[in-house]
């Protein structure tokens, strides 16, 4: 989740009361049902281990969730899809276990965590899609193996991800984006679908946008989308991309007018550097 749209904590709001109010849709030990999401959380079964009459058809991961809008609609539209919400940040978790249980939907379950610990949470092959909409850009090179779509955590994903299997990236920060794409080959993906534009594009109609996307969007960001598969694992994966994405934006910022979240740092310490770097060179010329 990008940092400048962290959740704010609303007056009256008392975090413990809100996540027992809403319990009933949080699964705090994700690890006890690694390898079987798909029947323990069949409706009638609620969260336990035990196995059911029924199953969902598929496992998909929204990864860094937010508020829960987007695992809230596409639930709505698969009812036959278990989606597993996972954030980090207990506000968000909080919201969104409130907001499933608004829904009266059975198909979706919040989970508090983040992408370091998905092979602990679920087995090989049992996630159909991961979702990583509008993930944290962490653009500074020290911080890149946080990143959510880096070479560590899609190898971690292989493990989890069902032939198939796909991880779907949005985004609105255009050097995490071209970032990504240095990732696939290193981590032995395919490229399933991309765009730079991709409420543009027929294809992606029917993706329904999470809550910072919507808010994004009013500020003027575009929407870069990157699908990806799993091709032949790599014998010796090793990073070689440049990690900084200080080294992916557009040569020339000034004439860019939209910033993306989370680099509104990295853009006006390099914006400054230029202008000094041309007021010293005119002073030279001069």
């Amino acid at each position: 989740m990008p940092h400048a749209l962290h959740a704010r904590l609303p007056k009256n709001f008392v975090l413990e009361e809100r996540l027992e109010r809403y319990g009933r849709a949080i699964e705090l030990e994700p690890e006890r049902l690694r390898g079987c999401w798909a029947e323990a959380c069949w409706p009638g079964i609620g969260t336990s281990a035990t196995a059911g009459a029924g199953r969902f058809s598929e496992v998909r991961l929204d990864l860094g969730c937010g508020k829960g809008a987007f695992a809230i609609e596409a639930a709505r539209r698969n009812p036959d899809v278990l989606y597993v919400a996972m954030d980090a940040e207990p506000i968000c978790v909080a919201y969104a276990a409130q907001h499933v249980c608004e829904s009266g939907l059975s198909n979706v379950v919040v989970v508090p965590g983040n992408g370091m610990r998905v092979r602990a949470f679920f087995s090989p092959g049992e996630v159909s899609v991961i979702h990583l909409n509008y993930p944290t850009p962490f653009p500074r090179k020290r911080d890149a193996h946080r990143r959510m779509f880096c070479l560590e955590r899609l190898m971690d994903f292989r493990e989890i991800l069902a032939p198939g299997g796909e991880v779907r990236l949005r985004t609105d920060s255009q050097p995490l984006f071209d970032f990504a794409l240095t990732q696939v080959p290193l981590a032995g993906y395919e490229v399933v679908r991309q765009s730079r534009d991709a409420r543009a594009d027929a294809a992606d109609a029917d993706v329904p946008p999470s809550e910072y996307e919507q808010r994004l969007g009013a500020q003027g960001a575009r929407v870069h989308a990157l699908t990806v598969t799993p091709g032949p694992a790599p014998e010796h994966p090793e990073q070689t991309a440049e990690l900084s994405l200080a080294v992916y934006l557009p040569s020339e910022l000034d004439a860019s007018s939209y910033v993306p979240h989370g680099m509104e740092a990295t853009v006006t310490n390099l914006r400054n550097r230029r202008l000094r770097e041309r007021s010293r060179a005119a002073g030279r010329n001069g």
